[in-house]
């Protein structure tokens, strides 16, 4: 037993990935035994309630949605061929022929994880490898091609396209809307690389998926009012860095013109070999591991993962992700795309809530390692704890957290206006108020970006009162400028303050919450500790060590 310990201790210290199915395991313990004081079972079930049926000739032949009058909604198109049996661990392959009318009233399955937190009341569809499905939501496939957002959820080893309703931000910005399932887990993000060159890249088998839909959107988003030349990559937490990291694969370039980061942390660490530490759970030898990988029902390979805390979300696997999104940044120049980017002012309430306090000291030194480059955990811990002198563990642990998803938005926002197109920072401080104590916790601006309250639903009022006018109004303003930002490259012209770029000498953000304004140089108080964001981490220490 103590040797197992010690084993999940290594594993755990290897990434912030790690940790992360940890925290969703916690998670959904913690959760399920808590009041309810709003009840419900889905946050898009009534999706399914709508009461026509709207069927479109395609490409790929006729299909068959769903409408309230209003919005269309596709359900489970299919994007690529289903990821089983001898194509489990391999690249998305584009799908073949037509085989027939496609019905797109259901939802489609989800990709093979773990229970998620409830807290958006997610839809709890059936779990398959097959699941490589998206749902479009369009105000109508005829007319003028519309320009398209294409949600990347978050969760790391868990999420679906299911979770989110995009309806509402279609009808309302005259835009489509594409939310897509993508591999998670060790099915998504598992390296192999160690068994030869057919598995090259496997480590971000995940984005592999979210960049063949993106192929997919490309070749058929016409058909369904789409503009293939006018598409934006938006996601938040795991879906925020994937798409920081699909910016950081050449293999995407030219799919998408724009990008939306919400606290999402920068694939910068190439992929950790695990082989040893899974033979060891399956009860295999190395020799014979991959054979069982590839053959043993994915429910095994389910428990195997979280007997071992393994949730990896991606790293520089130099196929696939050939370099961190900073570096993506500058290599690309003025070639790059209008980025914006951002954090919300609690982020790391959420974790401190759903952690067991024995293990914040694990946790914080694991992730403090994540935040600064040629930095370990315990010296940036020890770094924090001389800057915060009045701070307990429980603060001291939602600081790396904040640190850790916040220095990466500056970082990106910063590079995107001196190299490129344009990058432009915000901050979410609008409080939970249903939860007291979370603050502008991490996830709490999902409901603002599309603008969930316009539907007066349960689950979408958990966190947030949706009578209040406030909160519509600041919904409405938001979710307005992610409609500008995705219709013209600039979010300015929706009803917010005019928000400059952010560069190094404004360090201008748009401060998010019940007085929405812009601000100059939102974090100055940790800027010393991390040093000069403009420039990389290493050369400040460098500088700084003399």
């Amino acid at each position: 037993m103590a040797e197992d310990g010690r084993n999940v201790i290594s594993v755990m210290k290897i990434t912030l990935g790690v940790v992360a199915l940890l925290l969703v395991a916690v998670a959904s313990v913690w959760w399920f035994s808590q009041p309810r004081p709003i009840e419900g079972t889905s946050q898009t079930n009534y999706l399914l309630d709508w009461p026509e049926r709207s069927t479109i000739n395609t490409q790929r032949g006729a299909v068959t949605g769903l409408s309230d009058g209003n919005s269309l909604a596709f359900l489970g198109l299919p994007y690529a061929r289903p990821p089983v049996g001898e194509r489990r661990f391999k690249p998305a392959e584009p799908l073949g022929e037509p085989s027939g009318d496609v019905d797109a009233t259901n939802f489609p399955n989800i990709c093979i994880q773990n229970d998620p937190p409830a807290l958006f009341g997610a839809n709890r569809s059936t779990r398959s490898e097959d699941c490589l499905y998206l749902n479009i939501f369009t105000p109508s496939t005829e007319g003028k091609a519309r320009p398209v957002l294409v949600w990347i959820h978050g969760g790391s080893a868990s999420g679906s396209a299911n979770d989110t309703d995009g309806s509402i931000l279609a009808e309302q910005g005259d835009v489509v809307v594409v939310a897509i399932n993508f591999r998670v887990g060790m099915l998504g993000f598992l390296d192999l690389s160690g068994y030869g060159d057919e598995f090259d890249g496997s480590a971000s088998n995940g984005h592999r998926d979210q960049i063949q839909a993106l192929r997919w959107v490309r070749d058929n988003i016409a058909d369904f009012g789409g503009d293939k030349d006018n598409v934006t990559i938006f996601g938040e937490s795991a879906g925020g860095q994937a798409v920081l990291a699909i910016m950081s694969a050449p293999i995407a370039d030219g799919l998408y013109h724009k990008a939306i980061v919400h606290s999402g942390g920068d694939v910068n660490k190439p992929p950790v070999d695990t082989r040893a530490t899974l033979a060891k759970q399956l009860r295999a030898d190395e020799g014979e591991l991959l054979e069982k990988l590839r053959t043993l029902p994915a429910e095994t390979l389910l428990a195997a993962q979280t007997a071992i805390s393994w949730g990896d979300p991606g790293h520089i696997d130099g196929v696939v992700v050939t370099r961190s999104a900073k570096n993506a940044i500058i290599e690309r120049g003025t070639d790059g795309v209008p980025l914006i980017v951002g954090s919300n002012l609690d982020e790391g309430t959420m974790f401190s809530y759903l952690i067991p306090s024995y293990l914040f000291g694990l946790v914080v030194e694991a992730i403090g390692g994540t935040v600064l480059e040629q930095m370990d955990g315990k010296q940036y811990v020890e770094e924090l704890k001389a800057a915060f002198p009045e701070a307990n563990r429980t603060q001291i642990l939602e600081r790396v957290f904040t640190d850790s998803i916040v220095r990466t938005g500056v970082n990106a926002a910063a590079r995107a206006s001196a190299e490129g197109p344009g990058g432009w920072l915000y901050r979410f401080d609008f409080p939970v108020q249903r939860l007291p104590g979370l603050g502008a916790t991490h996830a709490a601006e999902i409901a603002f970006t599309f603008n969930q309250f316009v539907r007066e639903l349960p689950d979408t009022a958990y966190w947030y009162d949706p009578n209040d006018a406030t909160v519509r109004q600041l919904a409405n303003d938001w979710s307005n400028t992610v409609i500008q930002f995705a219709k013209t490259g600039d979010p300015n012209g929706a009803g917010l303050p005019t928000w400059p770029r952010y560069t190094a000498e404004s360090r201008h953000a748009l401060l998010l919450d019940d007085n929405p304004r812009v601000i100059s140089n939102p974090h100055a108080a940790d800027r010393d500790r991390w040093g000069d964001i403009e420039t990389s981490s290493s050369e400040y220490l460098t500088s700084r060590a003399r």
